[in-house]
């Protein structure tokens, strides 16, 4: 029996507040993850690692939300589009959470070690794919092309930042054999962030899809 259309407006506001919760989450957990980064603390970055199962099942409460509007209400076009971008998108923010956890495992392994130089570049990464994953969910709510485009520009300074902590990191394995290892760690947390920034562009080239109904590659 196919549901009303009240109900199936429900279903897609019930999946839009949920995709709004996921990017809380991420935010927050990025947060946290880098805070626990600059001051190694072990406590902190726990926590981060406690707290992701909650992100994965909200991912699989969109997937079945999703999923029973796709089978009772046989949607098409925009419909159909929303849901399929909400997938799409909480997949991204799923795995976004995932990195921040990953951060957060970093912190383990420097637990008890001084950091070799104090963090500048890689907090100024964080902040703007905090603020790419805060504006991706708010061009998602918004239907806001221009801002999933801005995504792009925004992705650019961000691998610049990483290919500059990368040189940086380099020189100082360079300088004293002893920074190799602390070195090698800070440069998997520039990739992260890198990465983190492809996800929240990968959830404006769903805005774009969802709206439009053409899915550009904004990596480009």
């Amino acid at each position: 029996m196919m549901t009303t259309r009240k109900e199936f407006d429900q279903g897609l506001e019930h999946l839009h507040n949920l995709l709004i919760d996921m990017g809380t989450f991420v935010e927050k957990a990025l947060v946290e993850s880098m805070e626990a980064l600059k001051s190694v603390d072990v406590s902190r970055a726990k926590q981060v690692i406690a707290k992701d199962p909650s992100l994965n099942q909200m991912e699989e409460k969109i997937t079945e939300i999703g999923s029973k509007l796709i089978a009772t209400q046989q949607p098409v076009a925009k419909d159909l589009r929303r849901i399929l971008s909400a997938f799409k998108i909480a997949s991204d923010l799923e795995r976004m959470g995932d990195l921040s956890v990953d951060i957060a495992k970093v912190v383990l392994r420097l637990e008890g070690q001084e950091l070799i130089k104090p963090l500048i570049d890689l907090p100024r990464m964080a902040e703007i794919v905090q603020l790419m994953t805060y504006e991706s969910i708010q061009s998602f709510i918004q239907e806001n092309v221009d801002l999933a485009y801005k995504m792009a520009k925004d992705d650019d300074q961000v691998d610049a930042l990483y290919g500059q902590i990368t040189r940086e990191l380099y020189s100082l394995m360079m300088e004293n054999p002893r920074n190799i290892t602390q070195s090698s760690l800070l440069s998997f947390v520039g990739r992260y962030l890198e990465r983190f920034g492809d996800h929240a562009t990968n959830i404006g080239e769903s805005v774009v899809y969802l709206v439009t109904g053409n899915r550009p590659d904004l990596n480009v």
